[in-house]
């Protein structure tokens, strides 16, 4: 399916023809977002998430006369489908899509396609309390610069949990993992690729495990792409066997998975962020002797973004939403475990006192790693490695074995 989405939307190139208001204006666009509704295609498979977006759009309401709509996906693909239906069908203003909640390979696509509004989001006033000298992938989306056409609004980075009361001393690295894995045959799984957790752990094991990790930040050929993941193949074949359910089903979202966990049927998992495990702690969904860690050497660090169609009928509203979610109060509500767990884009030295001390209040709880237990942040491949591993793993694993 993405082969085809990316081939649609080089086709569909051309340039914009829609009026906007101007992002630099900040008056003009607090006047022209009132009265709004501002359709958010955003994942809507945690319920922890859904009730923040909720949050978030009780405060645009009240704050701004902006009505947030939340189009719960469960691809984001669906969202870059309807903007591409629209663009062949003439409609380059009044879009359904105001702004998404997007992932590296659609926005690669999308940013190639010209179907993204921008640049707007280094305009935006909050943009001043972003890291971007210290995180360069806050302004580089997938080794993609995201040239002002997206704004992070959360960061992540790719943990491992494990309950410590049945599994006190997990595996460490890859080849651990493995290791650990065939001795304990059924006790670990990742959610089906094109999953992005389950992508994303299979990302990683590339990165470990292949020759030279650099490559992964250029746009792979053939050839190139054969020699690379060579070994991660090797890996799953010794892997998939091992893997809950011998690797012929899998658990089809990170939820889903974290349940497993919660039923005792898994000891060990990936997601991104210890926070969210503090999280489903704190609600009971987890026992509290969860615990999260990353491997020796690092793991798969970036940020997640909103971007605004070509076409989107509420661009104003759009964009005053994208900077709401990156006020300190925004922010510092979706840390809070009990809420979220989602980490911070901001610059804590950037924050006034009374903002430092919102964050400095949060219980971060038992399972949250400090930025110090985090080790290095692995960048993530270049854009063009994502579809191509979803699908040779789907050839090679995703059927009946």
């Amino acid at each position: 399916m993405f082969k085809s989405l990316v081939v649609a939307l080089f086709a569909l190139a051309a340039p914009l023809a829609t009026a906007a208001p101007i992002p630099a204006d900040r008056a003009a666009i607090v006047a022209e977002a009132r009265g709004e509704t501002v359709y958010w295609h955003a994942w809507g498979g945690s319920p922890r998430i859904n009730a923040y977006i909720a949050w978030a759009g009780q405060e645009m309401a009240a704050r701004y006369g902006v009505t947030v709509r939340h189009v719960k996906l469960s691809d984001t693909a669906d969202a870059v489908s309807r903007v591409i239906a629209e663009k062949t069908a003439g409609r380059d203003e009044g879009g359904a899509v105001d702004l998404i909640w997007i992932n590296g390979e659609n926005f690669a696509s999308m940013k190639a396609a010209g179907l993204l509004f921008g640049p707007w989001a280094e305009d935006m006033p909050n943009w001043a309390l972003l890291a971007t000298e210290t995180n360069p992938a806050l302004t580089s989306d997938f080794a993609l610069p995201t040239d002002g056409l997206e704004a992070p609004w959360g960061a992540a980075r790719l943990i491992f949990y494990h309950d410590a009361a049945r599994l006190p001393d997990p595996p460490r690295t890859i080849a651990a993992l493995l290791d650990w894995a065939k001795a304990n045959p059924g006790r670990f799984t990742f959610p089906q690729p094109p999953d992005f957790l389950g992508v994303t752990f299979l990302k990683q094991a590339l990165h470990d495990l292949t020759p030279d990790p650099a490559l992964l930040q250029a746009p792979p050929d053939k050839a190139g792409f054969d020699a690379a993941t060579a070994p991660l193949w090797r890996y799953l074949e010794e892997l998939t066997p091992a893997l809950w359910r011998a690797g012929r089903a899998y658990p089809q979202s990170e939820p889903r998975q974290m349940q497993l966990m919660a039923d005792g049927e898994i000891d060990l998992a990936a997601n991104f962020g210890s926070g969210p495990i503090s999280a489903a702690i704190a609600s009971f969904e987890l026992p509290e002797t969860a615990r999260s860690y990353t491997l020796n050497g690092g793991t798969i660090g970036n940020a997640h973004f909103l971007a605004i169609p070509y076409n989107a009928s509420a661009k104003a509203g759009a964009m005053l939403l994208a900077d709401f979610l990156l006020t300190p109060e925004a922010q510092a509500r979706k840390l809070d475990p009990v809420i979220w767990g989602d980490a911070t884009v901001l610059e804590m030295d950037k924050l006034s006192a009374a903002d430092r001390a919102r964050f400095d209040a949060i219980n971060l709880g038992p399972a949250t790693l400090t930025p110090g237990a985090l080790g290095p942040a692995l960048a993530e491949p270049q854009a063009a490695w994502t579809p191509a591993i979803e699908a040779e793993w789907t050839v090679r694993f995703g059927g009946a074995r």
